[in-house]
């Protein structure tokens, strides 16, 4: 067996998601894709490998990725799918599932997950329900990815009544954020991922949400603000899961304007022309400061703050902002109403008593949910 280095010998940020025996490390930082191999063989010597991407960052990028493990001595194989939100459906899931067996990689292979959030969760899924669970390397590719989706073991695919509606906890053996490949995102992806890094200063920390009010412009233009933010948001979300890995406690906090935002996308029909994940995310955001606002948790002053934050950002904060036809309350209420934090028929909700305040609210009335968006969809 050829010798391997180890990748201790080589500085890039690094962050642990301690679970017992399922821990594993995120690195952060450049020129990653070319040392995906030393990492990958370093922790699991002799897997061979899947790559699932799709045929954006596939012409991109996975002629890199490739040499890489080729170098290594890695064996591996690609798999493209079309790019979009479309692509989380059980026909994308059961081609991965058979490229899977077709290649006869065993449970002790590794699927690479190479792309951003829908790539992710779609391969992390299929990573494990074949053969029962096989090794997943995460290796995202958008700024949504690497600081939220790749981290944490939820993987999924959505139905028609609902995203991230099917899936399973699967943890990663490694999750490799490379931040040169950043560059290659257009703007409005990027702003869509900046989304995820502003949520992990609303749910705990206001000192990480002033930093990124003094530090947007550098982080959008790169360097070391950039990996700084990705490495602070990976550190926070490593904390929560670390703390509850299935979303049985806190962890529910990284839903911060989820609720809403995916009731938004599922009314789009996650049409990417009219709404991505990031930007429905920045409208349930700054919808949960509203909400928290006109329940009396929140100052008017803070939600006007993180609703600043996010316009500076490029980000949408209304609903009326998503073109095309227009939203009902009766549908969105539909939509919420399938949400998965839904617990016997209650509304669970990710409210706030201010920046950095943000808390579980386990029985939220429907009445006020509904009288909320009336006011909020009113002409």
């Amino acid at each position: 067996m050829m010798s391997i280095p180890s990748p201790d010998t080589v500085s890039a940020q690094r962050v642990r998601v301690e679970l017992g025996e399922r821990s594993y490390d995120i690195l952060i930082g450049p020129n990653l894709l070319e040392r995906a191999g030393t990492e990958i063989a370093w922790r699991l010597p002799g897997a061979r490998t899947l790559i699932v991407s799709d045929e954006t960052v596939a012409g991109l990028h996975a002629e890199a990725l490739l040499a890489s493990l080729n170098e290594a001595g890695i064996a591996s194989s690609l798999l493209t799918l079309p790019p979009g939100e479309t692509t989380k459906s059980f026909v994308h899931l059961t081609a991965v599932v058979d490229r899977i067996l077709e290649e006869r990689l065993e449970r002790g292979d590794a699927v690479v997950a190479f792309g951003g959030g829908v790539i992710g969760d779609l391969t992390g899924f299929a990573a494990g329900i074949a053969r029962r669970g096989m090794h997943l390397v995460q290796v995202p590719t958008s700024l949504l990815a690497q600081v939220d989706s790749s981290v944490g073991g939820k993987t999924g695919i959505n139905s028609p009544r609902g995203k991230n509606l099917v899936g399973v906890f699967h943890q990663p053996a490694l999750v490799l954020a490379d931040t040169d490949v950043l560059d290659t995102l257009v703007q409005r992806e990027f702003r869509a991922g900046y989304a995820e890094v502003v949520k992990y200063g609303l749910i705990d920390r206001p000192d990480f949400f002033e930093w990124l009010e003094a530090n947007r412009q550098a982080i959008f233009a790169g360097g070391a603000e950039r990996v700084e933010a990705i490495a602070a948001s990976c550190r926070a979300k490593a904390e929560i899961v670390a703390g509850d890995e299935r979303e049985d406690g806190n962890r529910a906090l990284l839903n911060l304007g989820h609720t809403f935002g995916h009731a938004l996308e599922s009314a789009v029909r996650y049409d990417p022309a009219r709404l991505v994940h990031g930007e429905g995310v920045s409208i349930g955001m700054a919808l949960a400061h509203r909400f928290s606002r006109e329940l009396g948790l929140c100052s008017g002053q803070d939600a006007g703050r993180v609703e600043a934050h996010l316009r500076a950002a490029g980000l949408p904060t209304r609903i009326d902002e998503i073109p095309g036809e227009p939203f009902t309350v009766d549908g969105l209420m539909d939509k919420i109403a399938q949400d998965k934090k839904v617990s016997r028929g209650s509304l669970t909700f990710i409210l706030t008593r201010g920046i950095g305040q943000a808390f579980i609210s386990r029985d939220v009335s429907r009445e006020s949910v509904r009288d909320f968006l009336a006011a909020e969809l009113k002409p």
